[in-house]
């Protein structure tokens, strides 16, 4: 009866630390696939010069269910130490076009014909973490910013995508975005899809295709085709 008695004990005991040998091996694996996925992002930064690629952008509404999309083409290139990016809004029409260069952020609406410049000088690093989210940034770079966990894979067309999460280390950040998602390519280092969770519930998509790496940028894509009747709007980056 001793035995019998003591044998739901030990067979408890036997599950609790299987299950905590499972655990620990589960998060060795899941750190070596981490540290496999941010070096191959580490090889693409070091040899990024630019970038271009089709994105979807999509606005989901946790209050009302809406969803806005945006459409077009996107830019990114190296200068110097910095990113650069422009993109081309072309769905919804009038067309829009954003850059970010310099210490500013340019927003040039076509249909009121108007430039709006934020001054990004106070928040430029803030910016440039964002924008190289998976296109051009280091993979270890990430871990400055970010506690970064591997969640698995997902295919996603004819790529098994890699899915890194994210979770910012500024307090800032985090109270706008608690935690972002990223599907890197592990063939070539880049995100092809990006979700950001904003604390109010409501999260915004970004899905690409079409990328192109290390491809001539014209200089010109880079620069707002205005007219002599565009409005500017100075704006405050704070």
């Amino acid at each position: 009866m001793r035995h019998t008695r003591a044998f739901p004990s030990i067979f408890c005991f036997l599950v609790i630390g299987a299950a905590v040998i499972l655990a620990s091996s589960a998060r060795a694996q899941s750190a070596d696939n981490l540290e496999a996925v941010l070096k191959k992002m580490d090889t693409a930064s070091a040899a990024f010069h630019t970038t271009e690629a089709s994105f979807e952008w999509i606005l989901w509404e946790k209050v009302t269910g809406d969803q806005d999309t945006q459409k077009g083409k996107v830019y990114f290139r190296r200068e110097g130490s910095h990113i650069e990016m422009a993109a081309d809004v072309s769905d919804p029409k009038p067309p829009k076009y954003l850059l970010f260069t310099g210490d500013k952020i340019e927003l040039y609406e076509t249909g009121i014909n108007r430039v709006t410049i934020f001054d990004a000088t106070q928040h430029r690093a803030d910016f440039e973490t964002f924008l190289v989210l998976g296109f051009g940034g280091s993979g270890h770079d990430l871990l400055k910013s970010f506690d970064v966990t591997y969640k698995g894979t997902e295919k996603i067309g004819d790529v098994a995508t890699s899915i890194l999460d994210l979770v910012p280390k500024s307090e800032k950040i985090r109270n706008n975005f608690p935690h972002i998602t990223l599907w890197i390519d592990p063939d070539r280092g880049v995100s092809i899809q990006q979700k950001l969770f904003e604390s109010s519930g409501n999260y915004r998509q970004q899905i690409y295709t079409d990328i192109g790496i290390n491809k001539k940028i014209a200089d010109s894509v880079f620069k707002l085709k205005t007219n002599s009747k565009t409005e500017t709007i100075m704006r405050s980056g704070s």
